[in-house]
């Protein structure tokens, strides 16, 4: 029988994110890259302080190489999650971790993951030893990120794979052999049933924000992966909560595993450093309303939530021509794009990111100063994970909530549901002196920013390709969108193609038209040959040409 045993840890400082920051996803196509190369921002960064008499990771157990590459980022001492996971996990035992978003669960799987494949002797040229499923593409990123480099040191490699890429890279690596495998589902399962991705190595395997793949309904796709990889393995489950399919998932497959909850007894769902502000805003009035509230005072970066895709892309390029250096994140755009704007956003070159709920999950920016729920979320658990993107390790945020006139009931639900004492929203618009008063917006604020306050790169300065990857536009030819321009400048001649009819006939003869002497533009008075038309002729193989 399979049986829990559950442990609780009090702490006061569980405010701590994880201390990592992320790179490129350039940087993640296998392990041998390396996270110190130059131009990169380095993926481990130390967040909040932690508590003293915490220990470190070495008391712990934690292998040297690992216990170094944490210290050169400014990480000695665990948080609590990871102060109670890491005896168990490194002892290869199966557990539950239960803890709020951004308390350091990443290193607390993540490391005893690295060790256990650098202690295995055995060696697999192919089949991955070890195995993370997400529910996001971009949680993929930012977890393949933290462990690269928390293996780095060992050659570990790891590989990311999620959709809204080509196969073929993908497929290419796991020919090649990987140690360990980060991906979403779906991509997971056509890599296996493929027999691409093998998974009858595994000997470790995690389940991150199960509670987050559930409301996406992964939930059949995580027991068909279950059953792929062996019995004898070590399993270890992460969620923020734990309703009651996540609890038979974890009785169905894990070995008496214990349950750790990590948070404190009397410790509310909403960030305590995070303050809050709900206005009842008119729907014809929002746009202008949010353009003052981007010009606050002490503003960062800032996350904009919508219900929608169309009302996310629609505000985003409202705020651009506004003035605002704003992007969008929502499941109409592709892989590549989605990636180009979150780049854009922690490189600073964006300061406003509109996104719906989906496309959020899994993005941990620490600096977020501002959240804006530019629709009222559909319930406490959707407000509580909006308003978590801001107040992260250990710094203070602020969100605020727009509330139509139609949504008040919903929005009394969620602040019952939460005791947050705010059932009737202030009536406010774009001129209200409340507004202006508890932002701490200019009051010379109008719906536009000002000329000398747009000073970010916008979205245009970071370029990708198809396939997401950051390059340098090139023009070739003497002038901009020339087809089939040369380096030397030279206009190649245009040859048409055959026309032919139905039943084979040929109706028009191939036609070479020769570029102009002299480069308009070169000399004033050389002037091109008139263009040649052809015209349709009825009978067979006639062509007209005028002049």
């Amino acid at each position: 029988m399979r049986e829990a045993i559950t442990l609780t840890v009090s702490q006061a400082t569980l405010s701590n994110t994880d201390p990592l920051e992320h790179p490129d996803p350039d940087t993640l196509r296998l392990a041998e890259t390396d996270p110190d190369e130059p131009g990169l921002p380095h993926p481990l960064q130390a967040g909040a302080p932690v508590r003293d008499d915490s220990p470190t990771f070495a008391e712990l157990g934690v292998r040297d190489e690992i216990v170094r590459t944490l210290r050169a980022a400014g990480i000695e001492r665990t948080f609590a999650i990871q102060e109670l996971t890491l005896p168990l996990a490194l002892a290869g035992d199966d557990l539950i971790g239960q803890a709020r978003t951004g308390t350091g669960k990443t290193l607390g799987f993540g490391v005893p993951l690295i060790q256990r494949i650098a202690d295995d002797d055995v060696v697999h040229e192919r089949a991955p030893r070890a195995l993370v499923v997400v529910p996001t593409r971009e949680l993929c990123l930012q977890v393949s990120a933290d462990l690269t480099a928390i293996g780095r040191d060992l050659g570990i490699r790891v590989l990311a794979v999620y959709g809204g890429r080509p196969y073929d890279k993908q497929i290419k690596a796991l020919t090649c052999g990987v140690d360990l495998v980060v991906g979403t589902p779906g991509r997971l399962l056509d890599l296996a049933d493929q027999g691409h991705l093998v998974l009858g190595k595994v000997r470790g395997l995690v389940l991150d924000e199960a509670d987050e793949m559930l409301d996406l309904g992964f939930l059949p796709d995580i027991e068909r992966i279950l059953r792929m990889v062996p019995e004898q393995r070590q399993t270890m489950l992460f969620s923020a909560t734990m309703p009651g399919p996540i609890i038979t998932l974890a009785r169905t497959f894990l070995i008496q595993p214990t349950h750790i909850r990590a948070e404190e007894p009397d410790a509310t769902a909403i960030h305590e450093r995070t303050q809050q502000f709900v206005y009842r805003a008119h729907a014809m009035d929002k746009a202008e309303l949010l353009a003052r509230i981007l010009q606050a005072r002490d503003r960062g970066l800032t996350m904009i939530f919508t219900r929608t895709k169309r009302t996310a892309q629609k505000m985003a390029d409202e705020l651009t021509e506004r003035g605002f250096a704003a992007a969008a994140v929502h499941g109409d755009l592709g892989q590549g794009a989605r990636e180009q704007a979150l780049r854009a956003f922690r490189a600073e070159k964006v300061d406003v990111l509109v996104a719906t709920d989906v496309a959020a999950r899994g993005i941990d920016v620490p600096e977020v100063t501002h959240v804006i729920n530019y629709q009222c979320p559909e319930d406490e658990k959707t407000y509580v994970h909006r308003i978590g993107r801001t107040g992260r390790a250990g710094r203070t945020g602020v969100a605020i909530t727009l509330v139509d006139w139609d949504e008040e009931p919903r929005w009394k639900l969620i602040s019952d549901a939460l005791d947050l004492n705010m059932p009737v929203p202030a009536e406010t618009y774009s001129t209200s002196a409340h507004l202006f008063s508890d932002l701490g917006i200019p009051t010379d604020s109008t719906g536009r920013l000002p000329l000398v306050r747009r000073t970010r790169a916008g979205l245009a300065a970071e370029t990708c390709d198809s396939d997401g990857r950051t390059r340098t536009r090139r023009v070739t030819g003497t002038r901009r969108g020339l087809r089939g321009g040369s380096a030397d400048g030279q206009i190649p001649p245009v040859r048409r193609r055959r026309r032919r009819t139905r039943n084979g006939e040929t109706v028009g003869a191939s036609v070479e038209i020769a570029p102009p002497a002299e480069h308009p533009g070169k000399q004033g008075d050389a002037r091109p040959r008139p263009r040649r038309r052809r015209r349709r002729g009825t009978g067979t193989g006639t062509t007209g040409l005028a002049g």
